[in-house]
């Protein structure tokens, strides 16, 4: 049992649970609002239901304009810090209000209007940001497409939002090498049926790209020539219900799918989780240490910080190689963050290169109070780690890509509950969680299941797909009907905490047993030798598949890696037991992840399992992939 606490999480959920539209209602107070909603909730609209309907607001005019209002105009609103290309800057709420009614003036100019759509591919700068926050501004729905992703890819999406402007950068930087963007986009726009009438490209020193006379136009040029003209645009009154954004999940195959983020309800979530997840005031720097192109990215360095009034990182670089395993050491030190946000991979990868926090030496970490993690399921050994070597809360919390914020977490700003290691801990405010059987019906405490959410889910999460309304209905809430589907498998314990075992194609069934991959990369990740591993099942003709092991070594010199492997699989044996039928586990080099650091076990289950599998555009080194697959041919699997 947890001990008792002093937080007040059960109080606060329970008056969500007792009434959702006055708890949202109240929640929505720290917004402003154009005009007021009619309703908080109405269960008749959309596909099951809407959030604020009859509100009119502007998320840019609350993520801007209100501060330089109410006077704080002067506060550093982002700073920018590039250890690849050598450069620091930053901007103030003033500053930042000036360019993005600038750039909202240009957009205008190129025939932008409230509801067209603007595709933004661009690496981690901040005209990055200022472009998510003018197409707020005018009211046109934005679609960051992570920057280098490839041509095909970005294509499919070009004809899926069919934008009518694409914001771009001539190239991205990357450790040791350029990737030059602007040929990526012209095969996309060669490719896709959709054509923009017009595209701004920011000309980076690094490498420029070609310009296509009539539509391709210089950003610096033209942000040059508005401004010098004092050319702007004011706030577009937007309906609650009417779309923020469009961000497409990651490894999709076919038509793929566009997660739609509405204006009202997003603002509102947001701002709380602000306040009461993240334990965050006004004028405090968070540094969420992701990419504008992914969700988490959008949540928590664009939207979140801004709306609360919070200075924010924006960060191009790497945990480690920018140029050291003290890079993240340096951010924290230099802009006196008071809160870090990251993925596991992050502080493993940090783990791997320093295992003894050498490079954390001489650093004055102060500013610090709390360190969050999220993006995949943060294994024990890795936050026991970093709460050794920092020293501060480390908050595990889960969400998706679909529901814009945290699922389950542990409320810094409601008072921290008792850590569980390996739990992001309880159910926020919004989410009624339950784990069911295949029959849809709850499962007792503790064991394992499906992970539902009962409709109506809360604002900030996806109310449909971008023009796919069936098929939203269909991949999300028809299995279990009167649930969204989060497609993760887990329990609850008796103590209401949450433990996300992986997704429910990550359970595997040996001999009629399903079993966590998640909780045997737990056994394998508590090894002393193992900086990081992934567990993948294998087709096999007797128990009908058996787990696989893979681990990357922590540097230094190590013993043999055949011992340590033999290490492992007795571990495994000795931790879950004969059940767990573990018998292989294999040192790699490393392991292939996409460019927001999640593994790809599906991927890898395909090599190994002889079936076919292409690259997925996400992956950030493919070689990683070719390791795999020689060393499993060594072993007799794949083809």
């Amino acid at each position: 049992m947890v001990e008792p606490t002093s937080s007040r999480y059960a109080e606060v959920y329970a008056r969500w649970k007792a009434d959702p539209q006055a708890f949202w209602a109240q929640a929505a107070s720290d917004i402003e609002w154009v005009a007021q909603p009619r309703t908080v909730f109405d269960p008749d609209l959309g596909v099951y239901g809407r959030w604020f309907v009859g509100g009119v607001c502007n998320t840019c005019y609350n993520a801007v304009d209100r501060h330089v209002a109410a006077g704080r105009g002067g506060q550093v609103a982002l700073i920018h810090d590039s250890p690849v290309t050598g450069s620091k800057s930053s901007l103030t709420y003033s500053e930042l209000l000036a360019e993005v009614r600038t750039l909202g003036a240009i957009l205008r100019d190129m025939g932008v209007e409230k509801g067209d759509r603007v595709v933004i591919y661009m690496p981690m700068v901040l005209e990055a940001v200022i472009g998510m926050l003018a197409c707020a501004r005018i009211g046109a729905v934005h679609s960051v497409v992570f920057g280098g992703f490839a041509a095909k890819e970005l294509a499919a999406r070009i004809d899926d939002a069919a934008p009518k402007v694409i914001l771009a950068a001539s190239c991205g930087i990357e450790p040791n090498r350029i990737v030059p963007y602007k040929p990526l986009l012209d095969a996309a726009i060669e490719m896709a049926e959709a054509k923009p009438t017009a595209c701004l490209i920011l000309q980076r020193p690094q490498l420029h790209g070609t310009l296509m006379a009539g539509r391709d136009f210089d950003w610096s040029e033209r942000r040059a020539v508005a401004a010098g003209e004092g050319r702007g645009v004011d706030c577009a009154p937007m309906g609650a219900t009417d779309p923020l954004y469009v961000l497409y999940t990651s490894g999709t195959t076919g038509k793929p799918k566009g997660v739609v983020r509405d204006t009202g309800g997003h603002m509102v979530a947001l701002r709380w989780t602000m306040e009461n997840l993240y334990g965050l005031k006004t004028g405090d720097v968070f540094w969420t240490a992701s990419d504008v192109g992914w969700v988490v990215g959008h949540s928590y360095i664009v939207y979140g910080p801004l709306l609360m009034g919070c200075t924010s990182v924006v960060y191009e670089g790497k945990p480690v190689g920018t140029p050291d395993p003290g890079a993240f050491w340096r951010m924290i030190e230099k802009y006196k963050v008071a809160a870090l946000f990251t993925a596991p991979t992050a502080l493993r990868a940090i783990k791997k290169e320093d295992p003894e926090g050498t490079y954390l030496k001489g650093h004055d970490l102060s500013s610090l109070r709390t360190l969050f993690l999220a993006g995949e399921r943060a294994d024990p050994d890795t936050v026991k780690w970093a709460e050794a070597t920092l020293n501060v809360p480390v908050v595990d919390h889960w969400w998706q890509t679909e529901t814009g914020w945290a699922i389950a977490g542990n409320p810094v700003g409601l008072g921290l509950l008792p850590v569980k290691l390996g739990s992001p801990t309880v159910p926020m405010p919004g989410y009624d969680l339950q784990i069911v059987d295949e029959a849809a019906k709850p499962l007792p405490a503790g064991t394992m299941g499906s992970i539902v959410i009962k409709l109506p889910l809360p604002p900030g999460c996806l109310p449909t797909l971008w023009h796919q309304d069936e098929r939203f209905a269909e991949s999300y809430l028809a299995e279990f009907p009167g649930y969204y589907k989060t497609s993760d498998a887990g329990f609850v314990d008796e103590d209401g905490y949450v433990f996300v075992m992986g997704r429910t194609d990550d359970i595997i069934n040996v001999a009629g047993h399903r079993l966590s991959t998640g909780g045997m990369e737990e056994v394998l990740a508590s090894h002393p030798d193992v900086a990081e591993c992934a567990v993948i099942g294998v087709k096999d003709s007797l128990k009908g598949e058996v787990p696989c092991g893979f681990v990357v070594l922590k540097a230094g010199e190590r013993r043999a890696p055949d011992v340590i492997e033999k290490e492992l699989v007795e571990l495994v044996r000795e931790r879950i037991g004969p059940v767990a039928a573990f018998k292989l586990a294999l040192t790699v080099p490393r392991l292939p992840k996409t460019r927001s650091g999640k593994i790809l076990r599906g991927t890898m289950k395909k090599i190994a399992d002889s079936d076919p599998w292409t690259a997925p555009a996400t992956i950030d080194d493919p070689g990683a992939l070719e390791d795999i697959t020689i060393i499993l041919k060594r072993r007799g699997f794949g083809s």
